[in-house]
C-alpha cells in the first residue's frame, strides 16, 4: 500500500464532496497500438502483468525495453496511477490565511462573512492543485480497484460514478453524454486527436472510496475527511 496524490479540479472535487463521484478515468500514456486487452497478474494488490521484454511485439515499437531491463526499472515504465488499497490525498485548488494555520478550498464556497473579511477573499490567491501540500489535504480515498479499458465502454451508471447526473435514458443530456463533454474539456486541443473522446482512448478506470488519512473505509453515510 503507498500513499500518493491525485488531482483533480474544482468541478469534480464538489461532487466527491457530495457523495456524487466514485470512480475517475486517465489516460494511458503512452497508447498501445492493439486491442490487446490489459490484465492484472496474481490478481493481488493490484499488480500489473506487463510489461515484458517482449511487450512492443504486442503494443507497438514505443513499448521496446533493453533487454537487460531490471524489475524496478520495468514497473516504473508500466505503473498504473496507482494500485488496489493504495491511498490518495486530493490535490485540489487552495489557499492559505492566517499566516498559513488555515486552509481554504475553491470548491467551498464561503458564505460566511467573517471569514469572507478576513480572508480579504477578493484578493485572495488561489493556488493550483498541483502546488497542494499534502498536510493542505482534506479528502484522502482508497482505491478500491485498478483497471484498464477503452473510454467509450464506460456506461450510464458509470458515468454517474464519475459524477455526472441526468434523468433522461437517451441523446447527449444523458450521464454518459455529460461525460464526454466533460471528457473533452479536460484534453487539450493538441492532444485531442490522441486522447479525445472520438479517439477512444485506453485509460485507466480509479474506483475509489472517501477514507481517513489510516485507509479505513467510511461508511457511505458518514464523511470522513
Amino acid at each position: 500500500m503507498s500513499v500518493k496524490p491525485i488531482l483533480f479540479n474544482t468541478e469534480m472535487v464538489r461532487a466527491m464532496l457530495e457523495g456524487r463521484k466514485t470512480c475517475t478515468r486517465r489516460v494511458v500514456k503512452p497508447q498501445p497500438k492493439s486491442n490487446l486487452c490489459y490484465t492484472f497478474a496474481g490478481g493481488g494488490c493490484g499488480t500489473w502483468g506487463y510489461p515484458s521484454p517482449s511487450a512492443h511485439e504486442i503494443w507497438g515499437e514505443e513499448y521496446k525495453l533493453p533487454d537487460d531491463i531490471t524489475k524496478d526499472d520495468l514497473e516504473k515504465q508500466w505503473n498504473p496511477p496507482c494500485h488496489t488499497d493504495d491511498i490518495l490525498y486530493v490535490r485540489e485548488t487552495w489557499c492559505s490565511a492566517y499566516d498559513g494555520e488555515k486552509y481554504f478550498y475553491l470548491a467551498d464556497k464561503l458564505t460566511n462573512r467573517e471569514e469572507r473579511s478576513l480572508l480579504n477573499y477578493d484578493d485572495v490567491k488561489w493556488h493550483p492543485s498541483i502546488h497542494m501540500p499534502k498536510e493542505a489535504a482534506r479528502i484522502w480515498l482508497k482505491a478500491t480497484d485498478v483497471r484498464v479499458e477503452r473510454l467509450q465502454e464506460i456506461t450510464e451508471t458509470q458515468a454517474q460514478a464519475e459524477g455526472c447526473n441526468s434523468g433522461l435514458l437517451t441523446g447527449p443530456c444523458t450521464a454518459r453524454g455529460q461525460f464526454e463533454n466533460l471528457w473533452n474539456s479536460t484534453i487539450k486541443k493538441p492532444d485531442a486527436d490522441k486522447y479525445g473522446w472520438s479517439a477512444n482512448p485506453w485509460v485507466w478506470v480509479i474506483e475509489f472510496g472517501r477514507c481517513g488519512k489510516s485507509g479505513k473505509l467510511s461508511r457511505k453515510e458518514e464523511v470522513t475527511t
